[in-house]
């Protein structure tokens, strides 16, 4: 897992720079790369003597579909693939979500990290509505989706079926994924910005730590 956790650093710092300058060949074969290493740090949860398997194969789903959503947005900059990967990852958010669910514990945090979402989402909503057109509604449901993703992940601080760290690198990661997506819709619907694809660090490391908290269940 560590190693395949450093490959990811190096494959990831190379596609951010290739992003950067627009180097298309590097992008197409960094990209999938990086999200298989991810796949393949998710699997190693299934050959460890004790894993949930619930978890573990709802995160492995979600990161499946997660990796045909990469494919597609690298050609985002065409309405119909950015289209088929935002319904992707759509699924990939639905799939996390179930995953925390089933294990979750529902407590007043989780309803004060829903309610903090909400606010949060809003005053996102209002920065990009103006240039939304057609997508509005799908930019909403998808807003809607992520942000019940993280605030199902805060519920794993409840359950008995998680330790504390690992609670806590679910939450990262998917506050992690939460800024990647909100940077990406930014320069979408916003405000171009020219080191926008920094959003993939982001984006990586939060499903890492997804990932990795599959291994050592107790």
């Amino acid at each position: 897992m560590l190693y395949l956790s450093s490959v990811l650093a190096v494959t990831v710092a190379l596609l951010v720079r290739a992003e950067i300058l627009g180097l298309k060949p590097q992008i197409y074969v960094l990209k999938p790369v990086s999200t298989l290493l991810v796949i393949g740090v998710a699997a190693l949860s299934l050959t460890e003597p004790v894993y949930n398997a619930s978890y573990s194969y709802w995160i492995l789903l979600g990161l499946g579909l997660c990796f045909g959503g990469d494919l597609a947005l690298m050609f985002q900059d065409r309405r119909k693939p950015f289209m088929i990967g935002l319904v992707l990852f759509l699924l990939g958010h639905v799939a996390y979500t179930v995953a925390f669910t089933l294990l979750g514990v529902a407590s007043s945090r989780t309803l004060l990290a829903g309610l903090v979402l909400l606010a949060a989402g809003l005053a996102f909503y209002r920065l990009i509505s103006a240039r939304l057109g057609s997508m509005r509604l799908a930019v909403i449901l998808y807003f809607l989706i992520i942000s019940l993703m993280v605030m199902q992940a805060t519920s794993l601080l409840d359950s008995a079926q998680f330790n504390r760290v690992q609670a806590l690198m679910v939450i990262g990661g998917a506050v992690l994924f939460y800024v990647s997506d909100v940077m990406l819709a930014a320069n979408r619907f916003w405000r171009p910005w020219k080191y926008n694809r920094t959003s993939l660090a982001f984006y990586y490391a939060g499903q890492l730590l997804i990932a990795v908290a599959g291994s050592g269940f107790e």
